[in-house]
């Protein structure tokens, strides 16, 4: 058995992204287990059909949990078959039962049931993560419901939001991801046990004269691994059930993606309304000292890419599945998998940690809500203008000229000057007075139904939470 260390190329979910828990899930002792659990539940269900002794499957459950690696990689050597390999080590083991194991099974009865119960336990691990982020999230869209900020459309200063509202878009985002993960789960379906290309021929075989069915053979070992299975396979379960599971991956991705990029946009020196924790000890650049760089963002983004690029591989793999089975697909499933639900949960616990010390900087709110909130009130005078007998058209055009005028100031550095110029000039006076001009051009409260809004999120990720965690 192969012993590796940092002297050699390792994957970087080996060890850096990632918890040890879902390195655990995606391991070769975990997976070999879960191989051994299908055996013994074939056993299990053969015994009651008297194809095996009760002595045989005492003997084979005895040693269910002996996973002997080193044994399995010399017989592999020899073999260049990994089920073969751990099957005839199983068999060694067990001196009684070793005989009978795997009576009518292809390897794909083993894998593909086994790869179905790993890709469950991820998407537990997954979504318990998830229900954490979500917990966190709906307390900071609550505390921040009605904290005016101004809003941002094509990246330039727009009508203001809350900064609760903006947590919303991507709490609401998060909790369609995790019903999605939730969906996905409930109709996960193993490949039953039919055989070398689905017929079951070889276990109708073995069960002539026994009172037992392929089918029923198929039911028992399927209720033994707690797993429903697919009416009809070949070889191999269909593989677009792949394709589902790492397109709702990366549909979270997605969700984080954007969450992170913003992040990124609002921590600019420029905007500085957000900013992601930074430890006292951190360095931001090994060129300039003085930087503060988003990293955690960053790297959120960065794998997000990498896992929207895997439904691609999923895709060909069911695409290319042809006829009752090729083999083009194991190499590259041994890859996509365990690394999707790892940088899957890195991204989460990267997410979950920027939102934990995510600071949120009222000066630089307030500053500028101050300085561009001006130009997005303006519609609201308008309609209080015509409303008093205004012609729309017209004072659109005034309004129009003063905002021009005092967004070229604030370009040169000076301070906004548009309530100012609105509030002296008499095309306005005419219909308005001054101090009620000013106080329309306060944007700070025109955020409409957007802290309820907000709250109403928040509530509904909350009660998600605790409908999952009650949910059998």
């Amino acid at each position: 058995m192969e012993q590796f260390t940092h002297d050699t190329y390792i994957s970087p979910f080996t060890w850096r992204y990632g918890s040890a828990e879902m390195r655990a899930l995606w391991s070769q002792m975990h997976r070999r287990r879960l191989w051994r659990r299908v055996w013994v539940a074939l056993a299990a269900v053969q015994q009651r059909a008297g194809l095996v002794t009760a002595g045989q499957l005492a003997d084979i459950q005895a040693h269910q949990e002996d996973v002997d690696l080193v044994r399995a990689a010399e017989i592999e050597a020899a073999v260049h078959h990994d089920v073969m390999a751990e099957l005839r080590t199983f068999a060694e083991q067990c001196p009684i039962g070793g005989g009978v194991l795997h009576l009518g099974a292809t390897s794909a009865d083993v894998e593909d049931n086994a790869d179905v119960l790993c890709i469950r336990e991820a998407l537990d691990l997954l979504l318990e993560r998830l229900r954490a982020l979500l917990t966190d999230l709906a307390e900071r869209i609550e505390a921040h419901a009605d904290q005016t900020c101004i809003g941002f459309t094509h990246l330039q200063p727009a009508e203001p939001t809350t900064v609760g509202y903006r947590l919303a878009i991507y709490g609401q985002d998060m909790l369609e991801d995790a019903h999605e993960l939730r969906r996905v789960w409930e109709h996960l379906l193993g490949k039953g046990m039919k055989g070398a290309v689905g017929t079951s021929a070889a276990y109708a075989q073995l069960l002539e004269g026994t009172g037992m069915t392929p089918a029923e053979l198929e039911a028992g070992v399927m209720a033994e691994l707690g797993l429903q299975a697919f009416p009809v396979a070949t070889q191999v379960y269909p593989r677009k059930q792949d394709y589902r599971v790492l397109t709702v991956l990366a549909g979270l991705a997605a969700s984080l993606y954007r969450f992170a990029f913003d992040v990124r946009f609002l921590q600019s020196p420029p905007i500085g309304e957000w900013s992601e924790p930074f430890g006292a000890w951190q360095v931001g650049s090994s060129a300039m000292p003085f930087k503060r760089n988003p990293i955690h963002a960053e790297n959120v983004d960065s794998l997000a890419r990498y896992v929207a690029a895997l439904p691609r591989v999923a895709w060909d793999n069911a695409a290319h599945s042809l006829l009752e089975r090729t083999l083009d697909d194991k190499a590259n499933r041994r890859l996509i998998f365990p690394e999707a639900f790892l940088a899957s949960e890195e991204l989460l616990q990267r997410a979950h940690r920027i939102l934990r010390g995510l600071q949120i900087h009222d000066e630089a709110i307030a500053h500028n809500l101050a300085t561009y909130g001006t130009f997005a009130a303006t519609e609201r005078l308008l309609m209080e203008l015509v409303r008093a007998g205004a012609d729309r058209q017209a004072l659109h055009e005034v309004l129009r000229v003063h905002a021009m005028a005092a967004w070229d100031r604030i370009q040169h550095g000076g301070p906004n000057p548009l309530a100012d110029l609105l509030a002296t000039d008499p095309q306005v006076l005419r219909y308005l007075p001054a101090d009620r001009v000013r106080e329309l051009l306060d944007a700070t409260g025109y955020v409409g139904d957007a802290p309820e809004r907000a709250r109403q999120v928040a509530r509904a990720m909350r009660e998600y939470v605790v409908n999952l965690l009650t949910t059998p």
